[in-house]
C-alpha cells in the first residue's frame, strides 16, 4: 500500500478510508496481511480525488456514481448522466418544470429525466427572468440555445471512450471547473464587446 501511495500522492490513511467506504475496490491478498495493487487502483484513486476535491462531491455521492461505473453493462450515456446528476445542483419538490422542459421540447434536446438537476436549474434562471420583469425573447433564447449546444456538442466528442474512469472524470471536472471558466470569459467578453460599441462615450 505504501507504493500504491507514493505512486498515487495519496496518503495511506486516505486510501484504507476509500476502501473502508467501499469506494476503492481491494487489492490481491498476497499474504494474511498483505496486498498487491495494480494501475487500475492508481486510476481509480485519480477519479475519487477528482470527484472528491473539485467536483465537490460528498463521499456518498461519490459511492453512488462508483455503483454506476462499475457496472459494466451500464452505458456510457446513462454513466455521465449520473455524474452530471451528482453534481448538478438540487431540484425542490416544489420546483414547476414546465416552462423549461417545454424550450427542451422546442429546441428538440433529449434530456430524459424530469428530475435532472439542469432541469430545475434552467427552470429558476426563467423564473429569475420572469420575477425581475427581464424578458428574452424566443428568438433570443434560440439563439442562446444553438450557441451553448456548439459548445457542448464540442465538448461531448472530446469526451474519452477508452475508460469509463477516464470518461467519468472527464465529465465531472469538466462540469464543475470549465462552468466557471465561461462565465467568466462572458463577462470579459461584455467588456470588450461594450468597449467596441460604446468606446469612452457617456450616456446623454
Amino acid at each position: 500500500m505504501s507504493q500504491l501511495a507514493a505512486l498515487s500522492g495519496v496518503p495511506v490513511g486516505t486510501i484504507k478510508y476509500y476502501l473502508r467506504e467501499g469506494l476503492l475496490h481491494d487489492g490481491t491478498l498476497t499474504a494474511a496481511t498483505q496486498a498487491s495493487y495494480d494501475g487500475s487502483h492508481v486510476e481509480r484513486l485519480s477519479l475519487i480525488r477528482a470527484l472528491v476535491g473539485p467536483a465537490g462531491l460528498s463521499i456518498s455521492a461519490t459511492r453512488k456514481v462508483f455503483e454506476t461505473l462499475d457496472d459494466r453493462g451500464t452505458p456510457l450515456f446513462e454513466l455521465l448522466g449520473q455524474v452530471h446528476h451528482t453534481t448538478g445542483p438540487p431540484v425542490s419538490d416544489d420546483q414547476d418544470l414546465r416552462a423549461a422542459q417545454a424550450l427542451l421540447d422546442r429546441w428538440g434536446w433529449r434530456c430524459e429525466t424530469d428530475d435532472l438537476p439542469t432541469v430545475g436549474a434552467l427552470a429558476r434562471a426563467l423564473d429569475g427572468l420572469a420575477a425581475a420583469g427581464f424578458e428574452l425573447t424566443p428568438e433570443q433564447l434560440d439563439d442562446y440555445a444553438a450557441r451553448v449546444l456548439g459548445i457542448a456538442t464540442d465538448e461531448v466528442d472530446r469526451i474519452p471512450v477508452n475508460s469509463p474512469e477516464a470518461a467519468a472524470r472527464y465529465v465531472a471536472l469538466g462540469t464543475v471547473l470549465v462552468e466557471p471558466l465561461i462565465l467568466a470569459l462572458r463577462r470579459l467578453g461584455h467588456q470588450h464587446a461594450s468597449r467596441e460599441r460604446f468606446g469612452g462615450t457617456t450616456p446623454s
